[in-house]
This record gives C-alpha cells, structure tokens and sequence, in this order.
C-alpha cells in the first residue's frame, strides 16, 4: 500500500543544489569582472604618466633648443672664453624660465674654440676671420625631464679680435649686414638614443 508520501534525501531535492553553483559561478564572475576592470584602470594611469612623461621630455628638448639660441645671440661673445673657462648662464641662482613656459627652465654655456679665415664662393673674405664658439645647452620640464644639446656656430668679425664680438659683425664696407649673421656649425644631442 501506498501512502502519497515519498522522502526526499537529506540537504534538499536538485534545485538546492543548483542554487550553490549558480551562487559559485556568479562570484568567480564577479571577481573576473574586477579584476579585469581594475587591470584596464591600472593601464590607464599607467597610459597617462608615460605621455605625461614624453610630453615633459618634448619641452625638455624645446627648452635647451630656446637655450641655444639665447646664446647663439649673446652680446658678450669674446675670444677670451675658453672651455677651461666658459660664459655661464646661469652664472648663480637658478635657472631662467623659457619665456611663456614657467615650469621649464634652461642653463648654457659658450666657449670660443677656434678662428679660421671665412671662405665665401672659393676665396677667403678680406679684413674678416671666423670666429667659432661652442654652446652646451641643457633644458629641463617638470618631472625632472631634462635634455642636453651641443651646437657649433661661427660669428664673422674683424681680423684682430676685438673685445667682444656681436654678431652679426660686418665688414667696413658690406652693404647687407643679414649675411653675417651667426652660422650653425654642427648640432648634437647628448645621451640621445
């Protein structure tokens, strides 16, 4: 005989059961979710600094660029500086700011290294002598991004050196002062790779 009752085996029927693995997979899920998301966020940042970075490096570049040519340009350019001794800017202190720029800055130094007899067209210019000079420029940007820079350049002027060279120097009877200009010699980047 029959009653109707039928026993069920003991921690619930099929879908108890079923109820712990959903409940299993959904926090596997879960924990995958995150950390997948907290993967991409930690890229991201990441991402940001090294643009930051390359940005801060390009002004670095930009700054010692600016730096060669305020020196390029000094008035008090003299045969008298040499390496051993070289004009210094900053001479103490800290260094200027790249006009427009406040957080780069730039430092140089000139040195006289050599005077030659200019040669324009084949032949050597009456009354004027080359007079070469070497720039050690450095920039810096935030971040502690820096850039060194060595550019080369003569100056025209007189055959016996004067005190102070400033360009563009001209001969006593040149009728275009612009074509003694200061010329770019050679130009290098330090620890470039």
């Amino acid at each position: 005989m029959t009653t109707g009752l039928t026993s069920s085996p003991p921690g619930g029927g099929p879908m108890h059961r079923q109820r712990g693995v959903v409940l299993a997979i959904t926090l596997i899920l879960v924990m995958v979710l995150s950390l997948l998301g907290t993967a991409g966020l930690v890229t991201s940042v990441l991402e940001l600094r090294m643009a930051a970075n390359a940005q801060y490096q390009a002004r670095a570049f930009a700054a010692a660029e600016f730096a060669i040519e305020q020196a390029i340009h000094t008035p008090g350019l003299a045969t008298s500086i040499s390496y051993a001794s070289p004009l210094v800017v900053p001479a103490s202190g800290a260094a200027p700011a790249v006009p427009g720029s406040p957080p780069d800055s730039y430092s140089y130094q000139v040195y006289f290294d050599t005077a030659t007899d200019p040669v324009s067209g084949g032949e050597a210019v009456e009354g004027l002598r080359a007079y070469h000079f070497v720039v050690e420029a450095t920039g810096m940007s935030s971040r502690g991004a820096t850039d060194s820079h060595v550019q080369g350049f003569y100056v025209l002027g007189p055959e016996t050196p004067p005190a102070t060279i400033t360009p563009p120097a001209c001969a006593p009877d040149c009728s275009d002062p612009s074509i003694y200009a200061p010329v770019r010699t050679f130009w290098l980047q330090r620890d470039a790779e």
